[in-house]
């Protein structure tokens, strides 16, 4: 699937992350003035060190709050290359939006401010589509289709992304209704993956339904990868739309996102986008920097060994599970979430009513200690540890920080 891919990657990386840029970036004079003085490297500055941010370990997984992933130094240097340089940001919207189409098989691909950018986006194309006057008017819907039809158990405060676009949501549960929801005044049918095994309604069914009203469907599967397959399998399913985060599994730039699907819908919210002023998509803005980082993200994303990363990240739950193990009443577990953030974590559980510690509080004395880790959160079964967004080696220190807290806890429980 990926042999085009990988056989030009080396020359792709190759021209992105050129020296060339460092030559356009001064004159002639200035470059053979500067040649003669020893040459400096910058000093990094410790920004957040200055604000007073406090940093953390992320135990916890790709959140937005969290600042999601870190991106890799090939990705960091794209973006600095391009920063150097000026171009026409629409062309490079365009030449960039081919590429990825190529590399991920699909119809056509725009480079979105994120995943909830390529919501709004993806809304405004099904509703005004590349009409400029309609495109001027949004969020006035008057005289356009303006229903998105969704699964009540996909209703979520992303799809706020959705309603941007001044449509309504017509809430529907199973497949009768869902087709009963369909009328002259149809927009699209959204579907929220993170939710694909709550609705009546399954991936398949939701897809036949909308070809056969000829009414566009959109998968928002902003937290989906890994698996590297859901790149693919979506827009081939038949999704005529299809979202994703670029800051979260595949670590591009947080700023970035994904809209891949039909070609004519990606032209039209392409329109839609900033730098096209009067849009709705205006305030989504994403610079060149942000685009030739997700470019170079997806690149490595699809070359890596999604093998090896799995095994790793096996192991640090193993390494974790192996410190805490054998204290007394706690119980680990590696398991994968079914969707979103679908990776090895590790679950540990403990007699909390005799420890006097719930996983809340576990987690409060993690985040306030010496280093700060910050754990998945929402979990109430359990304290669950994500291990993918560590740097290598932070397993063993959370590993620690951890029997440090249950055994201060439980010591403290006994001698009570």
């Amino acid at each position: 699937m990926f042999e085009l891919f990988r056989r030009n990657r080396r020359t792709f990386l190759r021209h992105v992350l050129g020296p060339s840029a460092v030559g356009a970036a001064v004159s002639g004079r200035l470059s053979a003035a500067t040649s003669k003085k020893k040459a400096r490297s910058p000093v990094a500055r410790d920004v957040l060190g200055e604000l007073g941010v406090r940093t953390f370990i992320n135990a916890a997984g790709t959140y937005t709050r969290l600042t999601a992933s870190r991106m890799p130094p090939e990705v960091l240097s794209a973006m600095q290359s391009a920063s150097t340089r000026y171009v026409d940001l629409q062309e490079l919207h365009e030449k960039a939006g081919e590429r990825i189409a190529e590399m991920l098989e699909c119809e056509a691909a725009l480079v979105t401010a994120g995943c909830a950018s390529a919501l709004t986006l993806g809304t405004a194309a099904c509703v005004a589509g590349a009409s400029e006057e309609n495109v001027r008017r949004l969020p006035d819907t008057t005289g356009m289709k303006d229903e998105v039809v969704v699964q009540k158990a996909h209703r979520n405060a992303y799809d706020h992304a959705v309603r941007n676009c001044g449509v309504r949501i017509v809430e529907v549960e199973s497949a009768s209704e869902l087709e009963a929801a369909i009328s002259e005044k149809t927009a699209m049918l959204f579907f929220l993956n993170h939710q694909q095994g709550a609705g009546q309604v399954g991936h398949e069914e939701f897809v036949r339904i909308g070809k056969r009203h000829s009414v566009p469907t959109m998968n928002d599967a902003a937290a989906d990868l890994p698996p590297v397959e859901n790149l693919f399998q979506f827009t081939k399913m038949g999704y005529d739309l299809v979202a994703f985060s670029g800051g979260k599994g595949l670590l591009g730039p947080q700023s970035a996102g994904l809209l891949l699907g039909r070609k004519d819908l990606i032209e039209a919210a392409r329109l839609n986008n900033s730098p096209h002023s009067d849009s709705v998509g205006r305030t989504n803005k994403v610079n060149k920097e942000e685009i030739v980082g997700m470019l170079v993200a997806l690149s490595l994303f699809l070359e890596r060994d999604h093998d090896q990363y799995w095994k790793e990240w096996s192991r640090r739950c193993r390494r974790i599970a192996g410190v805490v193990d054998g204290l007394r009443s706690v119980e680990t577990e590696v398991f994968v979430p079914e969707v979103a953030n679908a990776v090895p974590h590790l679950r540990i559980r403990w007699d909390y009513e005799r420890a006097g510690l719930d996983p809340k509080g576990a987690a409060e004395r993690l985040r306030s200690g010496e280093p700060s880790i910050e754990v998945r959160p929402g979990s109430d079964d359990g304290l669950v540890i994500g291990v993918w967004m560590m740097a290598a080696g932070e397993e063993r220190i959370v590993g620690r920080r951890l029997r440090a807290v249950l055994t201060e806890a439980l010591d403290s429980a006994a001698r009570a």
